[in-house]
């Protein structure tokens, strides 16, 4: 049985156990590490996942796995985590939950477009774009990517209008 049947036994195996945490499952990866292998479930929902959800889904997925010898006789290392900030946003959920983030976004036509996420709902995105709000549906989105922000500019205003903008320590 090649790599994707068996992936697809465990897409179709977990996802049903991951819905009964209350989360999503976002991807499965196998990995050869030496002798064992690693089976990494990245799961997410709306408003992010905390610890105490990974370790109740590592839990059931375990028992899922054990249940139905899923993963065969040769050992492995179950890895449970949320995905990362790399991760491309390509479903409606991925857009629903970077509301507020700032994004790169491939379209369609081959250009790209950077702003600020402010909601996503069935058909499509709505973004700030250098201050203008603009409307994407989702057949023109190919896919998008947070980008990594330090400090929001909004944050460093406020800030300055609470006079802890600049204070360094020194006194004098």
């Amino acid at each position: 049985m090649g790599r994707d049947a068996s992936r697809d036994r465990l897409v179709k195996l977990l996802e049903p156990v991951i819905a009964g945490e209350g989360l999503d499952l976002e991807d499965v990866t196998i990995t050869p590490a030496g002798k064992r292998r690693v089976l990494r479930v990245v799961v997410d929902r709306d408003g992010g996942v905390s610890l105490d959800d990974v370790a109740d889904v590592s839990q059931a997925v375990s028992q899922a796995l054990d249940a139905e010898d899923t993963m065969g006789a040769a050992p492995y290392m179950l890895e449970v985590t949320s995905p990362g900030v790399d991760r491309p946003l390509t479903e409606p959920r991925h857009w629903r939950r970077a509301a507020g983030r700032l994004v790169k976004a491939e379209l369609g036509d081959g250009t790209a477009l950077e702003g600020r996420v402010l909601t996503a709902d069935g058909s499509g995105v709505d973004f700030d774009v250098a201050g203008l709000p603009r409307r994407i549906d989702y057949q023109d989105l190919t896919r998008g990517r947070v980008q990594v922000e330090f400090r929001r500019l909004d944050d460093a205003d406020e800030d300055a209008e609470d006079g802890a903008g600049s204070d360094d320590g020194d006194e004098g």
